[in-house]
């Protein structure tokens, strides 16, 4: 995909990757909606700014209908409750659930036919190496990343006949206000957004933007007790 041809919207773009992603594809020549639950806050100069809620289908649906041109949709909008799930408020496993699985399935049910009508275009998905492995204290986030990874799959298979690229990012910390509390590594979300609008131009269905992603997917391949020694 050319993105200096493209029109994008950016879901979650008031802050965070979303915010940064938008910011990358504006710099790149796209056309961007960028959305977020409290417009008022969303600093992306050159970008039309929507209101949307990816968790309330009416907000879904009015963003469909005022972005009817897009080309490129990049479902990047989510939370973390930093909740187990065994012994973790269930509201926050639900919520969770609720954005990064039912909540990108809206926004991919609504502009399907949007895409269709443009030529196909391109769905992306941010998900994260946490769709592969899981750490106490992130079981449910990893949960519902685990189950964005398979909707990425299922939808990208649906979705080819119209001719619709369907991507999913994968990486592990970037230093947002989400990653804020943890004492870790963590990539620049300038570094992160450069790598996803690369990737899209090049038409990467996986775009793994650090070793933390790559050693993740390998993982899958190994041993449960190799990846969680804690298991003994």
């Amino acid at each position: 995909m050319e993105l200096n041809a493209a029109v994008a919207l950016v879901t979650g773009a008031g802050r965070g990757l979303g915010l940064h992603i938008a910011r990358e594809l504006v710099a790149r020549g796209a056309k961007v909606y960028a959305t977020a639950r409290n417009p008022a806050g969303v600093d992306v100069p050159g970008a039309v700014v929507l209101p949307l809620d990816v968790t309330d289908q009416a907000s879904v649906d009015a963003a469909a209908a005022a972005a009817s041109d897009v080309t490129l949709l990049v479902n990047n909008a989510g939370v973390a409750t930093f909740t187990n799930l065994v012994d973790g408020p269930l509201d926050d496993v639900r919520l969770e659930m609720e954005t990064h699985y039912f909540g990108t399935l809206r926004m991919v049910r609504a502009f399907a036919p949007v895409l269709a009508a443009g030529g196909g275009g391109a769905v992306v998905n941010v998900l994260s190496a946490l769709s592969w492995v899981t750490y106490l204290h992130a079981t449910s986030y990893s949960a519902a990343k685990a189950a964005e990874w398979s909707l990425t799959n299922g939808v990208r298979l649906e979705l080819a006949a119209q001719g619709t690229v369907v991507s999913g990012v994968h990486l592990g910390a970037a230093d947002t206000d989400m990653m804020r509390q943890w004492d870790v590594p963590k990539l620049a979300p300038e570094f992160v957004a450069a790598a996803v609008a690369d990737g899209i131009e090049r038409g990467d269905l996986e775009i793994l933007v650090d070793d933390a992603a790559v050693q993740a997917k390998a993982a899958l391949a190994a041993d449960v007790r190799m990846v969680y020694p804690q298991l003994g």
